[in-house]
Protein backbone atom coordinates (compact mmCIF):
# COMPACT_ATOMS: atom_id res chain seq x y z
CA UNK A 1 0.00 0.00 0.00
CA UNK A 2 1.22 3.51 -0.91
CA UNK A 3 0.45 6.41 1.46
CA UNK A 4 0.60 9.98 0.12
CA UNK A 5 0.81 12.94 2.47
CA UNK A 6 -0.30 16.32 1.17
CA UNK A 7 -2.39 14.62 -1.51
CA UNK A 8 -4.54 17.73 -1.94
CA UNK A 9 -1.62 19.89 -3.08
CA UNK A 10 -0.48 20.86 -6.57
CA UNK A 11 1.71 17.78 -7.06
CA UNK A 12 -0.31 15.52 -4.77
CA UNK A 13 -3.54 15.70 -6.75
CA UNK A 14 -1.82 14.66 -9.98
CA UNK A 15 0.55 12.11 -8.44
CA UNK A 16 -2.34 10.42 -6.61
CA UNK A 17 -4.19 9.84 -9.88
CA UNK A 18 -1.03 8.63 -11.62
CA UNK A 19 -0.24 6.12 -8.87
CA UNK A 20 -3.87 4.93 -8.74
CA UNK A 21 -3.76 4.34 -12.49
CA UNK A 22 -0.43 2.52 -12.28
CA UNK A 23 -0.97 0.35 -9.20
CA UNK A 24 -4.74 0.32 -8.71
CA UNK A 25 -6.94 2.63 -6.63
CA UNK A 26 -7.13 0.11 -3.79
CA UNK A 27 -3.34 0.30 -3.37
CA UNK A 28 -3.07 4.08 -2.92
CA UNK A 29 -4.08 5.95 0.24
CA UNK A 30 -4.23 9.75 -0.23
CA UNK A 31 -4.10 11.77 2.98
CA UNK A 32 -4.26 15.47 3.74
CA UNK A 33 -4.95 17.82 6.62
CA UNK A 34 -8.39 18.53 5.14
CA UNK A 35 -10.87 16.47 3.16
CA UNK A 36 -10.80 16.56 -0.63
CA UNK A 37 -12.41 15.00 -3.67
CA UNK A 38 -10.94 11.65 -4.74
CA UNK A 39 -11.94 9.07 -7.31
CA UNK A 40 -12.14 6.19 -4.85
CA UNK A 41 -13.35 5.59 -1.31
CA UNK A 42 -9.85 5.54 0.21
CA UNK A 43 -8.92 8.77 1.97
CA UNK A 44 -7.81 9.67 5.48
CA UNK A 45 -7.31 12.95 7.31
CA UNK A 46 -3.68 13.27 8.43
CA UNK A 47 -1.74 16.08 10.05
CA UNK A 48 1.85 15.02 9.35
CA UNK A 49 3.02 16.51 12.64
CA UNK A 50 0.86 13.92 14.44
CA UNK A 51 3.17 10.90 14.60
CA UNK A 52 0.66 8.70 16.42
CA UNK A 53 -1.92 9.18 13.67
CA UNK A 54 0.67 8.44 10.98
CA UNK A 55 1.70 5.21 12.70
CA UNK A 56 -1.94 4.22 13.11
CA UNK A 57 -2.58 4.57 9.38
CA UNK A 58 0.60 2.69 8.47
CA UNK A 59 -0.41 -0.22 10.67
CA UNK A 60 -4.08 -0.28 9.63
CA UNK A 61 -3.37 -0.15 5.88
CA UNK A 62 -0.07 -2.09 5.93
CA UNK A 63 1.74 0.74 4.19
CA UNK A 64 5.01 -0.11 2.43
CA UNK A 65 5.74 3.19 0.61
CA UNK A 66 5.25 6.83 1.60
CA UNK A 67 5.27 9.78 -0.79
CA UNK A 68 5.73 12.67 1.63
CA UNK A 69 4.47 15.79 -0.16
CA UNK A 70 2.97 17.77 2.74
CA UNK A 71 4.83 21.08 3.21
CA UNK A 72 4.45 24.85 3.38
CA UNK A 73 5.91 26.37 0.20
CA UNK A 74 8.39 29.20 -0.38
CA UNK A 75 6.34 32.39 -0.75
CA UNK A 76 3.77 31.43 1.87
CA UNK A 77 6.47 30.22 4.23
CA UNK A 78 8.09 33.66 4.39
CA UNK A 79 4.97 35.00 6.10
CA UNK A 80 5.06 32.30 8.79
CA UNK A 81 8.67 31.08 9.15
CA UNK A 82 8.47 29.23 12.48
CA UNK A 83 5.24 27.30 11.72
CA UNK A 84 6.69 26.53 8.27
CA UNK A 85 9.80 25.01 9.88
CA UNK A 86 7.72 23.06 12.38
CA UNK A 87 5.48 21.56 9.70
CA UNK A 88 8.16 20.88 7.11
CA UNK A 89 10.69 19.36 9.49
CA UNK A 90 8.33 17.74 11.97
CA UNK A 91 6.41 16.01 9.22
CA UNK A 92 9.53 14.66 7.51
CA UNK A 93 11.06 13.37 10.74
CA UNK A 94 7.82 11.58 11.59
CA UNK A 95 7.87 9.89 8.18
CA UNK A 96 11.54 8.91 8.46
CA UNK A 97 11.04 7.52 11.95
CA UNK A 98 8.05 5.54 10.70
CA UNK A 99 10.18 4.12 7.89
CA UNK A 100 12.81 3.13 10.44
CA UNK A 101 10.43 1.38 12.82
CA UNK A 102 7.54 -0.04 10.74
CA UNK A 103 6.74 -1.96 7.57
CA UNK A 104 7.52 1.05 5.35
CA UNK A 105 10.16 0.04 2.82
CA UNK A 106 10.57 3.16 0.69
CA UNK A 107 10.09 6.93 1.06
CA UNK A 108 9.90 9.78 -1.46
CA UNK A 109 10.82 13.29 -0.30
CA UNK A 110 10.48 16.26 -2.67
CA UNK A 111 13.24 18.83 -2.36
CA UNK A 112 13.54 22.02 -4.38
CA UNK A 113 15.80 24.48 -6.18
CA UNK A 114 15.12 26.62 -3.09
CA UNK A 115 18.05 24.79 -1.41
CA UNK A 116 20.41 26.95 -3.50
CA UNK A 117 21.34 30.57 -2.87
CA UNK A 118 24.61 32.42 -2.43
CA UNK A 119 28.00 31.06 -3.51
CA UNK A 120 26.67 28.82 -6.27
CA UNK A 121 26.88 29.27 -10.07
CA UNK A 122 23.42 30.06 -11.43
CA UNK A 123 24.07 28.47 -14.84
CA UNK A 124 24.21 24.66 -14.72
CA UNK A 125 24.09 24.69 -10.94
CA UNK A 126 25.99 21.58 -9.84
CA UNK A 127 24.60 18.59 -7.99
CA UNK A 128 26.92 19.18 -5.04
CA UNK A 129 27.06 22.98 -4.97
CA UNK A 130 26.88 25.14 -1.84
CA UNK A 131 23.47 25.11 -0.16
CA UNK A 132 22.88 28.56 1.36
CA UNK A 133 19.15 29.23 0.88
CA UNK A 134 17.43 32.59 1.36
CA UNK A 135 14.02 31.30 2.50
CA UNK A 136 12.78 29.24 5.43
CA UNK A 137 11.34 26.81 2.86
CA UNK A 138 14.81 26.37 1.37
CA UNK A 139 16.35 26.00 4.82
CA UNK A 140 13.86 23.24 5.64
CA UNK A 141 14.64 21.46 2.38
CA UNK A 142 18.40 21.57 2.99
CA UNK A 143 17.88 20.14 6.47
CA UNK A 144 15.44 17.60 5.05
CA UNK A 145 17.96 16.40 2.49
CA UNK A 146 20.53 15.95 5.26
CA UNK A 147 18.07 13.99 7.40
CA UNK A 148 17.25 11.76 4.42
CA UNK A 149 20.96 11.12 3.88
CA UNK A 150 21.41 10.40 7.59
CA UNK A 151 18.55 7.89 7.76
CA UNK A 152 19.87 6.19 4.64
CA UNK A 153 23.38 5.87 6.09
CA UNK A 154 22.49 5.21 9.73
CA UNK A 155 19.36 3.07 9.42
CA UNK A 156 19.43 1.88 5.80
CA UNK A 157 16.10 3.62 5.05
CA UNK A 158 15.46 3.61 1.30
CA UNK A 159 14.61 7.29 0.93
CA UNK A 160 14.74 8.96 -2.49
CA UNK A 161 14.45 12.61 -3.43
CA UNK A 162 14.31 15.09 -6.32
CA UNK A 163 15.17 18.78 -6.31
CA UNK A 164 12.19 20.05 -8.23
CA UNK A 165 12.34 23.18 -10.33
CA UNK A 166 9.10 25.13 -10.77
CA UNK A 167 6.29 22.74 -11.73
CA UNK A 168 3.74 23.75 -14.35
CA UNK A 169 0.50 21.86 -14.93
CA UNK A 170 -3.15 22.30 -15.84
CA UNK A 171 -4.54 19.63 -13.51
CA UNK A 172 -4.25 21.53 -10.22
CA UNK A 173 -3.71 25.07 -8.96
CA UNK A 174 -0.40 26.14 -7.39
CA UNK A 175 -0.07 26.47 -3.64
CA UNK A 176 2.06 29.47 -2.70
CA UNK A 177 5.41 28.98 -4.44
CA UNK A 178 7.66 31.59 -6.07
CA UNK A 179 7.47 29.84 -9.45
CA UNK A 180 3.65 29.84 -9.44
CA UNK A 181 3.54 32.69 -11.96
CA UNK A 182 4.38 30.16 -14.66
CA UNK A 183 1.09 28.35 -13.96
CA UNK A 184 -1.04 31.43 -13.34
CA UNK A 185 0.10 33.05 -16.59
CA UNK A 186 -1.54 30.30 -18.66
CA UNK A 187 -4.84 30.64 -16.81
CA UNK A 188 -4.85 34.40 -17.48
CA UNK A 189 -3.97 33.88 -21.15
CA UNK A 190 -6.77 31.39 -21.77
CA UNK A 191 -9.26 33.71 -20.01
CA UNK A 192 -8.15 36.65 -22.17
CA UNK A 193 -6.90 38.61 -19.15
CA UNK A 194 -3.86 40.85 -18.81
CA UNK A 195 -1.42 39.05 -16.53
CA UNK A 196 0.34 40.93 -13.74
CA UNK A 197 3.69 39.22 -13.27
CA UNK A 198 5.49 39.48 -9.94
CA UNK A 199 8.80 38.27 -11.45
CA UNK A 200 11.06 40.55 -13.55
CA UNK A 201 10.73 39.95 -17.28
CA UNK A 202 14.30 38.68 -17.75
CA UNK A 203 14.60 36.59 -14.56
CA UNK A 204 15.15 32.97 -15.61
CA UNK A 205 14.26 30.01 -13.46
CA UNK A 206 14.37 26.26 -14.12
CA UNK A 207 10.95 24.72 -14.75
CA UNK A 208 9.39 21.34 -15.53
CA UNK A 209 6.05 20.28 -16.96
CA UNK A 210 3.87 18.37 -14.52
CA UNK A 211 3.74 15.32 -16.82
CA UNK A 212 7.54 15.11 -16.76
CA UNK A 213 7.67 15.75 -13.00
CA UNK A 214 5.25 12.91 -12.20
CA UNK A 215 7.07 10.56 -14.56
CA UNK A 216 10.37 11.46 -12.86
CA UNK A 217 8.99 10.59 -9.42
CA UNK A 218 7.69 7.22 -10.59
CA UNK A 219 10.88 6.36 -12.49
CA UNK A 220 13.01 7.28 -9.48
CA UNK A 221 10.90 5.21 -7.10
CA UNK A 222 10.83 2.20 -9.44
CA UNK A 223 14.58 2.23 -10.08
CA UNK A 224 16.67 -0.51 -8.50
CA UNK A 225 18.12 0.61 -5.16
CA UNK A 226 21.69 0.06 -6.31
CA UNK A 227 21.18 2.71 -9.02
CA UNK A 228 20.31 5.42 -6.49
CA UNK A 229 23.72 6.84 -5.69
CA UNK A 230 22.60 10.25 -4.33
CA UNK A 231 20.76 10.00 -1.01
CA UNK A 232 20.36 13.73 -0.40
CA UNK A 233 18.41 14.80 -3.50
CA UNK A 234 18.90 14.67 -7.27
CA UNK A 235 18.95 17.83 -9.37
CA UNK A 236 16.09 17.50 -11.86
CA UNK A 237 16.37 19.48 -15.09
CA UNK A 238 13.95 20.05 -17.96
CA UNK A 239 13.77 23.64 -19.28
CA UNK A 240 14.69 27.16 -18.21
CA UNK A 241 13.01 30.41 -19.22
CA UNK A 242 12.13 33.95 -18.16
CA UNK A 243 8.65 35.54 -17.98
CA UNK A 244 9.44 37.32 -21.25
CA UNK A 245 10.19 34.00 -22.96
CA UNK A 246 7.08 32.22 -21.68
CA UNK A 247 5.02 35.24 -22.77
CA UNK A 248 6.40 34.94 -26.31
CA UNK A 249 5.62 31.21 -26.33
CA UNK A 250 2.02 31.92 -25.31
CA UNK A 251 1.70 34.75 -27.85
CA UNK A 252 2.72 32.30 -30.59
CA UNK A 253 -0.61 30.57 -29.85
CA UNK A 254 -2.63 33.51 -28.46
CA UNK A 255 -1.25 36.66 -30.19
CA UNK A 256 -3.34 39.17 -28.21
CA UNK A 257 -2.06 38.07 -24.79
CA UNK A 258 -0.47 40.86 -22.72
CA UNK A 259 1.63 41.00 -19.52
CA UNK A 260 2.39 43.79 -17.05
CA UNK A 261 5.47 43.41 -14.88
CA UNK A 262 5.03 44.30 -11.20
CA UNK A 263 7.93 42.59 -9.34
CA UNK A 264 7.44 42.06 -5.60
CA UNK A 265 9.29 40.19 -2.80
CA UNK A 266 9.09 36.96 -4.80
CA UNK A 267 11.35 38.46 -7.46
CA UNK A 268 14.14 38.73 -4.89
CA UNK A 269 13.65 35.08 -4.00
CA UNK A 270 13.79 34.12 -7.70
CA UNK A 271 17.05 36.01 -8.18
CA UNK A 272 18.70 33.86 -5.49
CA UNK A 273 17.79 30.64 -7.27
CA UNK A 274 19.55 28.88 -10.17
CA UNK A 275 18.84 29.74 -13.79
CA UNK A 276 19.45 26.16 -14.89
CA UNK A 277 20.35 22.88 -13.17
CA UNK A 278 23.03 20.34 -13.99
CA UNK A 279 21.11 17.06 -13.72
CA UNK A 280 23.79 14.77 -15.14
CA UNK A 281 23.74 12.51 -12.07
CA UNK A 282 20.01 11.79 -12.49
CA UNK A 283 20.59 11.03 -16.17
CA UNK A 284 23.49 8.70 -15.43
CA UNK A 285 22.15 6.92 -12.34
CA UNK A 286 18.54 6.15 -13.29
CA UNK A 287 18.14 7.36 -16.88
CA UNK A 288 16.27 10.65 -16.45
CA UNK A 289 15.22 12.41 -19.69
CA UNK A 290 12.62 15.20 -19.98
CA UNK A 291 10.09 15.01 -22.82
CA UNK A 292 8.63 18.55 -22.88
CA UNK A 293 10.22 21.87 -23.81
CA UNK A 294 8.70 25.36 -23.50
CA UNK A 295 6.81 25.33 -26.79
CA UNK A 296 5.38 21.80 -26.53
CA UNK A 297 4.38 22.46 -22.91
CA UNK A 298 2.70 25.74 -23.88
CA UNK A 299 0.67 24.12 -26.64
CA UNK A 300 -0.45 21.31 -24.32
CA UNK A 301 -1.31 23.70 -21.46
CA UNK A 302 -3.43 25.95 -23.66
CA UNK A 303 -5.14 22.96 -25.27
CA UNK A 304 -6.24 21.50 -21.92
CA UNK A 305 -7.06 24.79 -20.19
CA UNK A 306 -9.07 25.84 -23.22
CA UNK A 307 -11.20 22.72 -22.76
CA UNK A 308 -11.87 23.72 -19.18
CA UNK A 309 -9.91 20.79 -17.76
Amino acid sequence: MILITGAGGQIGQVLTKALQKRYGASQVLPTDIRAGSYDNSLFEILDVTDSARLLELIERYKVTEIYHLAAVLSARGESHPIPTWDINMGGLLNVLEAARTTSVEKVFFPSSIAVYGEEVPLEFTPQFGALIPSTVYGISKVAGESWCHYYSLKYDVDVRSLRFPGIIGYESLPGGGTTDYAVEIYHAAVKGEVFRCYISEDEKMPMIYMKDAIRAVIELMEAQAEHIKVRTSYNLGAMSFSPKEITRAIQAVLPDFKVRYEPDFRDKIAKSWPDQLDDQRAREDWGWRPEYDLQSMTEDMILHLGKGV
